[in-house]
């Protein structure tokens, strides 16, 4: 009786106890309007008004949401971009597709309106007559045309809209990276606006995003100084992490070298596309050095929490420029890197 009398008794004074504390946790997890403010913080209603609205006319959203016409318009203005191996048009298409795949070790296949890195499938090698994933998976010519078929049919497009399917080179991956990404090629999402650079994130893939650089699924994000390109901080779920969670790589270390040559590969896109704001995500070739892997007209906000500081005074500084202060990509490079150091804007 007294036992039970005890069990009876203290439940009320760990649950009193408990309370505080999760009001604490909350307490501290929640940051005021205010607060973002002051941080300069960009918000999303801010972003799609202010600036993609703004700055981006429809009518050249095509030019990016379609990534065979992203690819294109990228060899027409000579800026480098994974070599394309051919594009899947049809179903009836995909009947003998192991006859263009056969002559292919590596390759990537992506629906051309995917969108945050769905549908994207990434083969590293063959064993057989089976394929290799980057996760080191094997699948079958038959799970290749069923994702194609998928693609086809729009389950990975913005909007469930029928696609197209790009097969294309895949990027050697550089050594410089290779303690630093797990099962992936690690990507750089550079923002730009009005051909200006203003914040750049490393984006590095882990076994739990499946070999993709997505930091939705599971990618660490690693903030980049515009005007050096050495890492700030890292988060991973918008959590801050110190070390790579797969590899335990220490995230400090990183120094991105010929900054400024990826900084103008993604500047050039100002006027290849036409759009003020843009995400352009870049990666690294271990023989062709940086190239343009696709672009975005509707970039997240996730960059600001890698970086620890918000988007809003340098997109508001940018717009206070003169227009065309800066023509080229090397001028609105050199400024930014003067201009939007770890120290300051």
């Amino acid at each position: 009786m007294s036992q039970a009398s005890s069990t009876v008794t203290s439940s009320p004074v760990t649950a009193k106890a408990a309370a505080p504390v999760s009001i604490k946790r909350w307490w501290n997890s929640w940051v005021s309007p205010w607060r973002l403010n002051r941080m300069g913080i960009l918000g999303m209603n801010c972003r799609n008004h202010d600036f993609i609205a703004a700055y981006n006319p429809r009518s050249l959203f095509p030019l990016v949401d379609n990534k065979l016409k992203t690819k294109l318009l990228a060899e027409e203005y000579e800026v480098a971009t994974p070599q394309l191996f051919f594009v899947v048009n049809v179903q009836h298409e995909i009947a003998h597709i192991e006859d263009k795949l056969m002559a292919l070790d590596a390759f990537a296949v992506k629906p051309a309106k995917g969108s945050g890195g769905k549908g994207i499938l990434v083969i590293i090698g063959r064993r057989g007559d089976n394929f290799i994933k980057s996760s080191g998976v094997e699948i079958t010519i038959e799970d290749i045309r069923r994702h194609m078929t998928n693609a086809l049919a729009g389950l990975y497009s913005l909007g469930g809209k029928p696609d197209v399917v790009i097969v294309e080179d895949l990027i050697q991956f550089d050594d410089y990276f290779k303690d630093y990404s797990y099962e992936g090629v690690p990507d750089i999402r550079i923002i730009i606006f009005k051909g200006y650079p203003v914040m750049a994130m490393l984006r590095l893939a882990t076994h739990k995003s499946d070999g993709k650089a997505n930091l939705h699924q599971g990618a660490v994000g690693v903030g980049l100084d515009i005007a050096t390109g050495r890492a700030l901080k890292a988060v991973q779920h918008s959590k801050p992490v110190t070390h790579h969670p797969d590899t335990k790589r220490a995230l400090n270390e990183i120094q991105i070298a010929d900054w400024r040559n990826w900084l103008l590969l993604a500047s050039k896109c100002y006027e290849m596309t036409g759009l003020g704001y843009i995400g352009t995500d870049l990666v690294l070739d271990k023989v062709r050095g940086a190239q343009l892997l696709e672009l975005n007209a509707r970039p997240g906000l996730a960059i600001q929490v890698a970086n620890g500081r918000g988007l809003l005074p340098r997109l508001r500084h940018v717009e206070s420029l003169k227009n065309r202060m800066h023509r080229t990509a090397e001028q609105r490079v050199d400024y930014v890197m003067k201009t939007f150091t770890a120290d300051g804007l």
